[in-house]
């Protein structure tokens, strides 16, 4: 009878979960070992659901205390499938004025999801691929940060636009 309850607590959770993130397309995360280097690129294959439809594109951070920077600078690269590539530079904050770093979680491990673009179309039909790879800088130095600490993991999301009142948000 307990195991039947416990196993009823965890099926409600999880379809209250799933609920939740109606959105949601695409959601992928790929692990960092130890350090993220400078010249390691996290590669995600994306196969869109139409060619139609605008969504919103996120990267997902996880990281840990031992990030030690105010910011996250990242390249991110999109590759479309007929070839054409689009390539951004990308700041984001990651900790407030008094060093506290930004996202949720309660643990040692913060997760922030970062807006990349918004209303994308993905009109060719086919694989794209994303490709994000981390620029930072340390102030006053010319060479970049050859071995990233604190990143834990970076993530890929799609989701599509939130409506409301037949509006999009």
């Amino acid at each position: 009878m307990r195991l039947n309850s416990v196993f009823l607590c965890f099926f409600w959770l999880a379809i209250t979960v799933v609920s939740c993130d109606s959105n949601l397309v695409f959601d992928v995360y790929k692990s960092v070992p130890n350090t993220w280097h400078k010249d390691s690129i996290t590669r995600f294959k994306v196969h869109p659901p139409d060619s139609i439809n605008p969504y919103n594109l996120f990267i997902n951070i996880r990281n840990t205390n031992a990030y030690k920077y105010n910011n996250l600078f990242l390249i991110v690269e999109i590759v479309f499938p007929h070839g054409k590539t689009v390539k951004d530079t990308l700041e984001y904050r990651m900790a407030d004025p008094s060093g506290k770093l930004l996202g949720t979680g309660l643990m040692g491990v913060k997760e922030n999801k970062l807006w990349y673009k918004e209303q994308v179309v993905f009109k060719e039909a086919g694989e794209y691929l994303v490709n994000i790879q981390h620029a930072m800088r340390e102030n006053g130095k010319v060479n970049g940060v050859v071995e990233l600490e604190g990143v834990t993991d970076v993530g890929f999301r799609i989701e599509k636009p939130n409506t409301e009142n037949g509006h999009l948000n």
